[in-house]
């Protein structure tokens, strides 16, 4: 897939306020810190389409992204280990679960996990929560040019042992790097597959 466009739609806080489109959807979602919004810029080949922080938990907001007026990008707030409130958490969680409950569009959500780590067990309870909702998602792990080619390996073959303890197989996902960009070409082909099948 090639990117010819990309623009910012909305931002908001309440499900009922998302775009009143029927396009397809494609929510990114993980740990506060996991460097989703710079694989969103990779992604669309804008450096700063999402906005970058030093500090986790920028995204605070359901954000609406319009590529090449076909689909939408989603940004979600990450979670974990955001500098917010205990309260402004439960808001996020709130509307976070009503997204995905309630946007029938949204075709795959894509839940982004740091390479560098051993298998988290609040990204290990969310995607259990997400399967037995029967929403279909795929791991994104990000920051792969952090790590020497064997240790990469290693702590994927690691995490894919942690997934079959839960998980009959593992659910598709992707090696990927902000940086190198790295997987960007799979997860845009990905997306361009599942499009066509919604066009069908």
């Amino acid at each position: 897939m090639k990117i010819k466009s990309s623009e910012f739609v909305i931002s908001n806080s309440e499900v009922s306020k998302c775009p009143d489109s029927k396009l397809p959807e494609y929510a990114f979602i993980g740990r506060s810190n996991v460097g989703k919004s710079s694989l969103i810029n990779m992604l669309t080949a804008r450096k700063s389409l999402a906005k970058t922080s030093g500090r986790p938990g920028k995204t605070q907001l359901i954000n609406h992204f319009l590529i090449n007026s076909e689909w939408h990008l989603v940004d979600l707030p990450g979670y974990g280990y955001a500098r917010v409130s205990k309260s402004i958490k439960n808001t996020f969680q709130k509307f976070i679960t009503a997204y995905f409950e309630q946007r029938e569009q949204m075709l795959c959500a894509f839940v982004l996990i740091d390479s560098r780590h051993n298998a988290q067990a609040i990204d290990l309870e969310f995607m259990q929560w997400l399967g037995e909702h029967s929403i279909p998602f795929c791991i994104i792990f990000t920051k792969a040019d952090k790590l020497k080619p064997k240790a990469l390996v290693r702590n994927i073959e690691a995490y894919k042992n942690k997934m079959l303890e839960f998980w009959e197989e593992m659910p598709k996902h992707f090696i990927t790097s902000a940086e190198s960009g790295v997987g960007r070409e799979e997860v845009l082909e990905y997306i361009e597959n599942l499009n066509n099948q919604f066009i069908k």
